[in-house]
C-alpha cells in the first residue's frame, strides 16, 4: 500500500534534488565573473558565516559533504590566497580556515551578487513559508545526520 505521506516524502525528496541542481546551476553562473565554483561559494559562506572560521570537519558537517572533499577545495583556495589556515587555540591538530583579506573582498563582491538574487527570487514567497520551509528542511537533515 502506497501511503499517502510516503508518497509526499519521496516527492519531496525527488523535489529537493531537482532544487540541487538547480542551485547548483545558478551558483556556477552567479559565481563565474567572481573565479569561484559553487563549490566555493558554498566554502565561502560557510566560514564567512561562523564569524570565527571552522575547521576542515566543520566546514563539512555544515555543507554536508566529506571531510576529504572539503580538504581538497580549502587546500586549493589556500593556495589561491583567498583561504587562509590558522592555529585552532582548541584543537592542535585542526587547523581553523578563514578568509584572507583577498577571500574578506571576494565574499564582499559575492554579496553583491548574491544578495540581489536572494531578494528577488523570493519576493513572491511570504516569509512565514520560508521559514517553515527552513524548519522542515532542518528537522530532515537532523534526521539524518
Amino acid at each position: 500500500m502506497h501511503s499517502p505521506k510516503r508518497v509526499l516524502f519521496l516527492d519531496l525528496v525527488l523535489t529537493l534534488f531537482r532544487l540541487n541542481g538547480l542551485l547548483i546551476a545558478e551558483g556556477d553562473a552567479m559565481t563565474k565573473d567572481l573565479g569561484l565554483t559553487h563549490a566555493r561559494w558554498k566554502v565561502i559562506g560557510a566560514i564567512a558565516l561562523s564569524n570565527a572560521g571552522l575547521t576542515v570537519p566543520g566546514i563539512a558537517r555544515v555543507l554536508g559533504q566529506s571531510r576529504q572533499a572539503v580538504q581538497r577545495i580549502t587546500d586549493v583556495m589556500v593556495a589561491d590566497g583567498i583561504l587562509v589556515y590558522t592555529d585552532n587555540p582548541k584543537h592542535k591538530r585542526s587547523a581553523l580556515v578563514t578568509l584572507s583579506e583577498k577571500g574578506q573582498d571576494t565574499y564582499t563582491l559575492l554579496r553583491e551578487v548574491q544578495d540581489p538574487w536572494a531578494i528577488e527570487n523570493t519576493e513572491d514567497i511570504p516569509t512565514e513559508e520560508l521559514e517553515t520551509t527552513l524548519r522542515l528542511v532542518r528537522r530532515l537533515i537532523k534526521k539524518f545526520n
